[in-house]
């Protein structure tokens, strides 16, 4: 499911993959449901395709956003988005203890804790590992 789910650079939130138009993605504001397009200029990341770094080296998205789940029990982050940064790390910390300090900045966690509420806030809670596309043999 996280596959789905994207992010634009420039807009606020996070989106979900609706449909392909010519030159563009049709995307979804998981807020308010409004639909825009996301055209060949825009940076469109999936969140599949996005890791934290660690100590050991990275680990995908969908299992930091599973970890906090664990740890927050399916609610959002006690740490609100506008509190000190030592704080957010903090939290973060109890959440990944093996984040890489040095190279995951405060502006990332601040993010991570914004995504991980639009995500359990909207219901978009499958944090499981996205499946392999199946290809087709002739």
């Amino acid at each position: 499911m996280i596959d789905k789910i994207l992010s634009i650079s420039g807009k606020p939130g996070l989106f979900r993959l609706i449909g392909r138009g010519k030159n563009m993605l049709i995307c979804e504001n998981l807020a308010d449901k409004k639909r825009i397009p996301a055209l060949q200029r825009d940076k469109v990341l999936s969140l599949a395709d996005i890791a934290m770094y660690t100590v050991d080296g990275e680990v995908a998205l969908n299992t930091v956003f599973g970890k906090a789940k664990a740890l927050t029990g399916g609610k959002v982050a006690p740490v609100a988005l506008n509190a000190p940064a030592d704080e957010q790390r903090a939290w973060f910390a109890q959440v990944m203890p093996e984040y890489d300090a040095d190279r995951v900045r405060a502006c990332d966690i601040k993010k991570f804790i914004q995504w991980y509420n639009i995500l359990i806030e909207t219901g978009n809670d499958d944090f499981s590992e996205p499946e392999p596309e199946k290809k087709e043999e002739k």
